[in-house]
């Protein structure tokens, strides 16, 4: 800590600005002007955290004032909420109670700052994510006042601006925390720009390299980048002008983040990424009646001028997306030859599209009018809810459903609209129109058409759903469900059916521990779950009540291998433990704090490699402390890892490649033209020229295009690089990129 930068006088002055801040954007706001209880609640939050300073040795009423500056100036919320906002850490850190905060700021206060408390653990806090119920009491808390997940999400904004300053794996298991849960959350709420935000700042921790390096091409591309847009809009802005409109025009670059998504799932470089930048046209419109007619004559104006790319229109008014956005998007061909994104709104349009339902309320124009899909939206949460006992990760997976970010909207063939989410199916259709509908689906007609009830669904279709009383549940309809809801119906009427069969599978599993002399404890039924590959205790009944599996002398061997000091422990363990078994301890003691070198040598590795995602040296990884006690090393872009840093922070370690650690496999595609000797030409390449071992390799050839997978044996990614860098000077041959 810098002792001359946080003298008292410094210190006071800072934070008295600070707070000066958030006051002023407050008056400029249109809100009622409720001065003297934010004072109040300012004056009382810092006093309670007097002398508690944050790890980066400010002040901690610093972070409750950004707080409250986030919540009243990005998202627009009044005074209610900023009070909230500059209190939510008091009745966690300090002695003072809820009773102390209502009895001081009234009901409604207080109900906030108790709904924040309340979820400052679980998947929001340091402890253990697993826990699902902490998750619930959000969404709980949530359905009764949305304010409540605004103020967690500028919480978390302002963490996240703030997280330089966490130890490494601390930063993986927040910025993992954050893209699987937040982002989406901020996007369902129609947060863009925090959304974007969070996006971005959990990619610079994560990835800070290719972050920092695709910061860099922007910046340099920027002249030309600028040329570019300043040739395509002047003819618009011209023609707007002349139209009469009040207007404003401005190009918005994709964030770092959507770059580099792009990047990776196309496998292309930046300089392939051409849609690098949209063109935003934002006009002011007093009349709401009269902004449709606008935005398509706005429309209008622009394909007189440029081409239309017939199949990227979205018409985001006449059908506003669930988290209540609306715009008119248009793709023409640029004056440089590339498809350039045109965003049409009127401004009370992009405030809605950048402060999401708080911005709703300012524009409310009958009761629960503009709240009605967000209502939606929360009962579908409420249903999730009522899942008896779900699996903590797979509660979140259902949950990550509902935050989809790609919708589709469908017809009923009485012109209902619904909205869902993409790749659903008319089963799905089936559940959201009614529970017992989607027990006896049998088929669906599409546009007329007869189709099977796994059909996916494209946006605009009408769907009719087909029944049959005779029709029951069935387990593999799972496979083929996108939504949270039909999901969780289905598995609770699944379990409902097998409950007969479960009883009897559990009194079995029950009697087997009793004989062997076994207490009945999550670890044991973890080893057994392994020992016959089972996902869960569910399955297990239900193969032991029908009679599919028999309970041998596997599983006793499974509790032979532990050590008699571990057996002796687990057994003895009565209490309830938490539904994840925590790690066996490590053969080497393992300091989650501190940075995990990866090395190899004669003896062996000190990690291992998680299949999903196979990593390799100069890729961005960490590790998984798994129940062995072994450290598993995942890429940072596994979708595996993110669930694991979303849900066992205490188990993530941040992790470093040796210098030298080994060869690795590592996967290349490599497409092209096909012609005679092609084949020959690069196994020579690669194994005489560049002596890199081949272990396989699949070509196939049609229609003179020829696809070709490699497994090749590397040391690290420069390698891989190298190779694909050389391998594209094959005459022929179009594109060589990694795949794992």
């Amino acid at each position: 800590m810098d002792d001359r930068k946080y003298t008292p006088e410094n210190e006071e002055r800072m934070i008295e600005e600070a707070f000066q801040d958030v006051l002023n954007g407050y008056l400029n706001s249109n809100h009622r002007k409720k001065v003297e209880i934010i004072e109040r609640a300012y004056r009382f939050a810092k006093e309670a955290h007097k002398g508690i300073r944050r790890r980066s040795g400010e002040p901690y009423i610093l972070h409750p004032i950004a707080v409250a500056k986030i919540a009243s100036q990005e998202i627009g919320l009044g005074s209610t909420s900023i009070c909230a906002a500059l209190l939510h850490d008091v009745v966690e850190d300090t002695d003072y109670t809820v009773e102390d905060i209502e009895q001081h700021f009234g009901k409604k206060i207080a109900q906030l700052v108790a709904g924040l408390t309340k979820i400052s653990g679980g998947i929001f806090g340091d402890k253990a994510s697993a826990q699902a119920e902490n998750f619930r009491k959000l969404l709980l808390t949530m359905s009764e006042d949305i304010r409540v997940v605004l103020i967690k999400m500028a919480d978390r904004l302002h963490n996240m601006r703030t997280l330089g300053s966490m130890a490494p794996n601390k930063q993986y298991k927040i910025a993992g925390e954050t893209l699987y849960i937040y982002a989406p959350l901020a996007h369902r709420l129609g947060l863009f720009a925090i959304k974007t935000e969070l996006e971005d700042l959990s990619f610079k921790y994560e990835h800070p390299v290719a972050y920092q390096r695709i910061s860099d091409k922007i910046k340099s591309s920027e002249a030309k980048r600028s040329a570019v847009y300043n040739d395509f809009s002047a003819p618009i802005k011209e023609k707007l002008t002349e139209m009469g409109l009040r207007f404003e025009a401005h190009s918005r670059l994709k964030s770092v983040y959507s770059i580099w998504r792009k990047m990776e799932t196309k496998h292309i470089p930046f300089e392939e990424v051409y849609d690098l930048y949209a063109m935003r046209i934002i006009f002011d419109c007093d009349d709401v009646s009269q902004e449709k007619t606008i935005c398509w004559n706005i429309y209008a104006a622009i394909t007189d001028l440029y081409r239309l790319h017939p199949d990227r229109t979205r018409d985001w008014i006449s059908n506003p997306k669930a988290n209540g956005y609306q715009a008119l998007h248009l793709t023409v061909m640029g004056t440089d030859g590339n498809w350039v994104e045109v965003q049409i709104r009127s401004s009370r349009m992009d405030e809605i599209a950048e402060k999401g339902f708080a911005a709703h309320w300012k524009y409310k124009i009958g009761e629960g009018d503009e709240e009605s899909e967000l209502n939606v939206w929360l009962r579908t949460i409420k249903d999730i809810l009522n899942d008896p006992s779900p699996n903590a990760i797979d509660f979140l997976d259902t949950l990550k459903l509902n935050l989809f970010s790609s919708e589709i909207v469908v017809f009923t063939p009485k012109g209902e609209l619904l909205t869902l989410p993409k790749n659903s199916t008319v089963l799905d259709v089936a559940f959201e129109l009614h529970s017992q509908i989607g027990f006896h689906c049998i088929a669906g007609k599409v546009n007329h058409r007869l189709v099977p009830l796994s059909h996916r669904l494209q946006s605009g279709d009408q769907v009719e759903v087909l029944t049959s009383q005779s029709q029951t549940p069935q387990a593999e309809w799972i496979n083929f469900l996108a939504t949270a809801k039909a999901k969780t119906r289905l598995r609770a009427a699944l379990r409902r059916e097998q409950q007969p069969v479960m009883d009897r599978g559990r009194k079995i599993f029950e009697e087997f521990l009793s004989k062997q002399g076994v207490p009945m404890t999550n670890e044991v039924l973890t080893k057994v779950l392994g020992v016959y590959r089972l996902q869960n205790r569910e399955e297990l009944y239900v193969a032991l009540g029908s009679e599919d599996l028999t309970l041998d002398d596997n599983c006793v061997k499974a509790f032979k291998k532990q050590s008699p000091s571990l057996l002796t422990k687990i057994f003895r363990r009565n209490k309830v433990r938490e539904e994840f078994p925590d790690p066996a301890p490590a053969k080497n003691k393992i300091n989650t704090k501190e940075t995990y070198i990866l090395r190899s040598d004669d003896n062996g590795s000190n990690f291992k490699i998680a299949d999903c995602c196979c990593p390799i040296p100069g890729d961005d990884v960490m590790g998984f402390i798994d129940e062995n006690g072994d450290v598993v090393v995942h890429a940072l872009t596994c979708p595996r890892a993110n669930v694991l840093k979303a849900s066992y922070g205490s188990r993530i370690v941040a992790t470093r490649w040796a210098v030298e650690t080994g060869e690795f496999l590592a996967s290349i595609r490599i497409e092209g033209i096909d012609r005679m000797g092609i084949l020959q030409e690069l196994i020579q390449m690669i194994s005489t020229h560049l002596a890199i071992n081949i272990r396989k390799l699949d070509i196939e050839a049609e229609n003179e295009v020829f696809h070709c997978d490699l497994s090749v044996l590397v040391e690290d990614t420069g390698v891989v690089t190298d190779l694909c860098n050389k391998v594209k000077k094959i005459n022929g041959v179009k594109r060589a990129t990694r795949t794992s």
